[in-house]
């Protein structure tokens, strides 16, 4: 299986994979990739392409294992964010569920991301029924 998890920046994505992991499943987002040796996040918009590579082609590595369930807890605010993941869950046989994180719990960002930025996500955001 594979679950991407969708929300704005804030919302409990990560927080909310956390609490549904089970031992043998991967957790991943492009977050990840932006994170120094020392485990100090630093946003890069430069690399931000190339963090979602890594993050996808992680997730393939992953797939290839199989019998693993999958989350990828990204924004995924539009429809073509997700077509790299659904295109590789059809290759290898995976089931795709998509659950969106609303932040109902007034969080804020754990990655300072600007309350500018968080609205302009929201504005973009796509419910795919």
């Amino acid at each position: 299986e594979l679950i991407l998890m969708r929300g704005v920046s804030g919302s409990g994505k990560s927080t909310l994979t956390d609490l549904l992991l089970s031992k043998n499943d991967i957790s991943i987002a492009a977050d990840d990739f932006m994170i120094d040796d020392e485990g100090n996040y630093n946003f890069n918009l430069y690399r931000l392409n190339d963090c979602h590579k890594q993050c996808r082609d992680t997730v393939e590595e992953s797939m290839k294992k199989g019998g693993i369930r999958i989350f990828v807890h990204n924004t995924f605010t539009e429809e073509w964010e997700m077509k790299p993941y659904l295109k590789l869950a059809q290759q290898y046989d995976y089931t795709v569920f998509s659950l969106i994180v609303e932040n109902r719990h007034g969080s804020s960002s754990c990655h300072g991301v600007p309350e500018e930025t968080i609205k302009k996500q929201k504005g973009r955001f796509e419910v795919c029924l």
